[in-house]
C-alpha cells in the first residue's frame, strides 16, 4: 500500500502497523533532530486540498499534505498570508522536497514575526489527526472563539509527529501587509545591537521584526547589521520608519532599506540564508531571553561557532563544528542563560547519540511518558525522534 489519500486510509495503516512508522510530509525536515529507526515511512503528501477558507472570518483550513506554497497562493489571491511567517529551512537541511503544512505544524516553525504575532502554535484553531491506535482525534473547531475539549491541538503542534499523525489544520489567517520596510544600523556590537531592538519593540511604531546579524554573515560582510521591520499600510510604514530613525539617534547612524531590499534580508533571516553553514557542520537553533542572546553568541564564538540573533534578541541562530564536545558546551551555555535548544542539523551519527533537546525535569519527563503511553501505546509513531527511546 502507497501513501494514504484519505484520513481513513491512513487510519488503517497505523492501525495495521507491525512496526516502527516513520511519519513525515514533504520530508524536508527529515535532518532535524533525532534520526527515526523504522522499516516503513507513513507520508501525508497525498493528503491534499483546501477544506475551509473563509476570507472574512480569517480562518483557513488545508488537508496535512497541502504545500505551503499553496497555501499561500491561495491566501495571496485574497491578500492575506499565515501569521506565523514559517522559515523553510530546506536549504539549512540539504532537503530536496516541498515542505507541507502538516510538517510546519508538526515542527510549530515561526518565522522573524513571531516576535510580534507569536509563534505558529497560536493561530492552530482545530486539526484532526490519527493517534497511534489508528483513532481519528479532533480537536478544536473552525472559528476564532472556540474553547470546548481539551486543547489537543497544542499538544500536537511541535510534537513531531511523535503523538499523533494530522490530517486535517484549521488556522487564524491576517490580511496581509500593503508595504513592508526596514531601518537598518550599521557596525553595532552585539549587545548594543539588541539594546537598539529593544527600544524599537518597546517603541509605539508595531515593529514586526527585529534581528542583529554580526559581522561576516552573508549580508553583512561590511560591519554588522542590525534591523528593525514595519510593515502595514504604505503610507503608515512611510510615517514610522521615519519617526523610528528619529527617536533611535543615540543608536548611531540609520538608514531606511529599499523595499525590495529589505523583503529579501527578512527572507534571508527567516530561512537563515544568512548563516553559512559548511558541509559536515553542526546548527543550532537557540531561544533565550532576548538579553541573552549576545552572550550566547560570545560563548558559541568561544566553540569556533557562528551566528545571528532573531526575535529582538530571544532565537540566536548557531552553526559550527559537529562535535559533541562543542554540543556540550552550548547546551551548558544555554542552561546557564535559562533557555533552551535545539540541535536542527547534525551528521546523522551525531544525532544518534547526544540529545537533541534538553533533558527535561523528572516530573515532567513523567508527565510526557503518560502522555505518549496514552496517544501511542505501542511506541510506533516517530519513535526516538526527540529523546532516545520514547
Amino acid at each position: 500500500m502507497g501513501d494514504p489519500e484519505t484520513e481513513a486510509e491512513l487510519a488503517e495503516i497505523v492501525r495495521g502497523a507491525e512496526g516502527p512508522l516513520l511519519v513525515q510530509g514533504g520530508g524536508t525536515k527529515l535532518g532535524m533532530l533525532r534520526p527515526v529507526q523504522a522499516a516503513r515511512s507513513l507520508s501525508t503528501r497525498r493528503l491534499t486540498g483546501v477544506t475551509l477558507y473563509a476570507p472574512k472570518e480569517l480562518v483557513f483550513g488545508a488537508r496535512a499534505g497541502t504545500t505551503l506554497v499553496e497555501v499561500e497562493r491561495v491566501l495571496a489571491a485574497e491578500g492575506q498570508h499565515l501569521i506565523a511567517e514559517p522559515p523553510d529551512y530546506s536549504a539549512l537541511l540539504g532537503a530536496e522536497g516541498v515542505q507541507t503544512l502538516g510538517g510546519v505544524v508538526a515542527t510549530n516553525l515561526s518565522g522573524p514575526r513571531r516576535v510580534a504575532w507569536g509563534a505558529m502554535r497560536d493561530h492552530v484553531l482545530g486539526m484532526r489527526a490519527v493517534d497511534g491506535n489508528g483513532q481519528v482525534i479532533r480537536s478544536g473547531g473552525r472559528v476564532l472563539k472556540n474553547v470546548t475539549g481539551l486543547d489537543i491541538c497544542k499538544l500536537l503542534t511541535g510534537s513531531h509527529g511523535t503523538l499523533g499523525v494530522m490530517t486535517e489544520i484549521t488556522l487564524k489567517v491576517l490580511p496581509a501587509p500593503e508595504a513592508s520596510g526596514s531601518v537598518v544600523l550599521r557596525g553595532l556590537e552585539a549587545a548594543a545591537g539588541v539594546a537598539a531592538l529593544s527600544a524599537a519593540l518597546g517603541s509605539p511604531y508595531g515593529v514586526s521584526g527585529a534581528a542583529f546579524l554580526p559581522d561576516g554573515l552573508d549580508g553583512a560582510a561590511g560591519g554588522s547589521l542590525t534591523l528593525i521591520r514595519i510593515e502595514d499600510f504604505a503610507e503608515s510604514v512611510r510615517y514610522r520608519l521615519g519617526r523610528l530613525v528619529a527617536d533611535l539617534a543615540g543608536h548611531g547612524a540609520r538608514e531606511v532599506l529599499p523595499e525590495a531590499e529589505s523583503r529579501a534580508a527578512w527572507a534571508a533571516v527567516r530561512d537563515a540564508a544568512v548563516l553559512p553553514v559548511a558541509a559536515g557542520e553542526a546548527v543550532w537553533r537557540v531561544s533565550v531571553r532576548p538579553s541573552r542572546g549576545p552572550g550566547i553568541l560570545a560563548a558559541a564564538a568561544a566553540q569556533g561557532c557562528r551566528g545571528y540573533l532573531d526575535w529582538g534578541g530571544g532565537l540566536v541562530m548557531l552553526a559550527g563544528p559537529a562535535r559533541e564536545a562543542v554540543h556540550r558546551a552550548i547546551g551548558a551555555a544555554v542552561a546557564q542563560a535559562a533557555g533552551v535548544w535545539m540541535l536542527l542539523r547534525a551528521p546523522e551519527p551525531m544525532r544518534a547519540v547526544v540529545d537533541v533537546v534538553p533533558a527535561e525535569a523528572a516530573a515532567l519527563a513523567a508527565i510526557a511518558r503518560r502522555v505518549k503511553a496514552v496517544m501511542d501505546p505501542r511506541g510506533i509513531l516517530n519513535p526516538g525522534r526527540m529523546v532516545a527511546g520514547v
